[in-house]
């Protein structure tokens, strides 16, 4: 049965399949509320969000400067419901009409050159939220039909199957078995009750799934019931990433339903970044109303488990580890401690690098860019700063708390031409944890 989210999902993306300008610009003025208003008339132009953007500073291109990109939804704002935007449309005082040719042009603008990483908002003097207003922007792009195509697709096959790339629930199930014979320890499916439930990304699903029997291990030292759902185990949230309040609230619904469902108490954000702050800040609100249960995203499970001795740590890693901070999580997410804390943990040599924690630089995959085939060669050319950055540390090994993060970082030291492994945080506090008698 079809529920009211998922019918204002797939309206959404048919109503997309005819690109309009007009219905692109009604939708930037309905998200210029009070706030996005007087953000937008607050900017004094003076550009130090360019120099905070890797986009911008590997190209030199001042089409990357963060602020500019708003500026289709800032004229069609000024146009239509700016301070006496009726009386100066009257005198031709007003912008002209925002036109398809330029949101065409101002896609891979709001969608290949921008993570919504926030490190722009994070230097802004007048402390405009301008990764959060492109965040608003995308919601007039995607339903005005303007958003990349890839990240359509992706939506489609996330609210038939579940997944951005159709990971259906048979490919867990076996991922599942084979996790469960490789450790010889038992991944509860549908258990009603637990205290925790689990939710996974297809990139941990297909890629990493090494990540299951990591916390099979961990949930059975912790002593702590725990289970993944048959039905909304996918955490991964294109509708956030595209621009689509219909979309995201869709999948965001799938995952809260199965909470409810199966009763548990909290429910653990995977490492993905954007599929914590979709889930932990804009899933109430996007759903209209509260949950019944806590969210917490795993490396803060992680680090309130080691604190309170219910995960035993022995030994560490020797060689030179130096850890990526995933922007959702640390500079939109406020976890700066928890990971390195736990990264600190299990290694003996950990470094950070130039600019670690709030200040970090992207990875370049974020906001759905890993997503966009045509955003590939900008992505690896923004990666740079990170090369920069890592090499600065002499570090042996990278690690990260998201899967994202972990799998666009590979892609790209592939490409450099690098040899640096990347390794996921639990997985690596899963194989330091004090040896435990098998189970019988």
């Amino acid at each position: 049965m079809n529920s009211p989210p998922l019918e204002g999902a797939r309206t959404m993306l048919d109503t997309a399949k005819a690109p309009d300008a007009h219905r692109a610009a009604r939708e930037f003025v309905a998200q210029a509320g009070r706030d996005a208003a007087f953000q937008l008339e607050s900017c004094v132009h003076c550009g130090q969000c360019a120099d905070a953007c890797h986009f911008h500073l590997v190209t030199g291109d001042p089409r990357y400067t963060p602020i500019y990109k708003l500026r289709p939804m800032l004229k069609a704002y000024q146009r239509e419901a700016a301070p006496f935007a009726s009386v100066k449309k009257l005198l031709g005082l007003v912008p002209p009409e925002v036109t398809a040719e330029e949101l065409r042009e101002w896609s891979e603008l709001l969608y290949d050159s921008c993570n919504l990483c926030g490190r722009c908002t994070l230097v802004c003097p007048m402390g405009i939220d301008i990764a959060g207003l492109v965040r608003l922007a995308r919601e007039g792009m995607a339903a005005g039909g303007f958003a990349p195509s890839d990240l359509y697709k992706a939506a489609e096959k996330a609210l038939e199957t579940g997944s951005p790339i159709g990971v259906r629930w048979p490919a867990l199930k076996r991922q599942i078995e084979l996790q469960e014979q490789e450790t010889g320890l038992h991944v509860p499916v549908d258990a009603e009750g637990a205290e925790y439930m689990v939710v996974l990304t297809s990139i941990e699903i297909m890629g990493f799934p090494e990540s299951i029997g990591a916390l099979a291990r961990i949930f059975r030292q912790a002593g702590a019931s725990w289970t993944i759902p048959s039905a909304g185990f996918e955490a991964t949230n294109v509708g956030v990433q595209m621009g689509s309040r219909d979309v995201a609230a869709a999948l965001l619904s799938r995952i809260v339903g199965a909470a409810e469902r199966l009763k548990v108490k909290t429910v653990i954000s995977p490492e993905c970044g954007h599929a914590y702050s979709a889930l932990r800040w804009e899933g109430p609100n996007l759903l209209g109303r509260r949950y019944a249960f806590e969210v917490v995203q795993i490396s803060e499970l992680l680090d309130r488990f080691v604190r309170e001795g219910r995960l035993r740590l022995r030994g560490k890693d020797a060689r030179r580890l130096t850890f990526h901070d995933p922007c959702q999580l640390v500079r939109r997410g406020g976890l700066t401690e928890a990971p390195r804390r736990l990264a600190g943990g299990v290694s003996a040599n950990l470094v950070d690098m130039p600019g670690s924690g709030a200040a970090n630089f992207c990875c370049g995959g974020g906001g759905g860019v890993s997503a966009i085939h045509r955003a590939e060669g900008l992505r690896f050319a923004a990666f740079e700063i990170k090369k920069q950055q890592i090499e600065a540390t002499g570090a042996e090994a990278l690690v990260t708390a998201c899967g994202n993060c972990r799998n666009v970082l590979e892609e790209a030291i592939e490409h450099y031409g690098m040899t640096l492994p990347v390794l996921g945080l639990t997985e690596m506090v899963a194989q330091y944890l004090e040896t435990e008698t098998p189970a019988a």
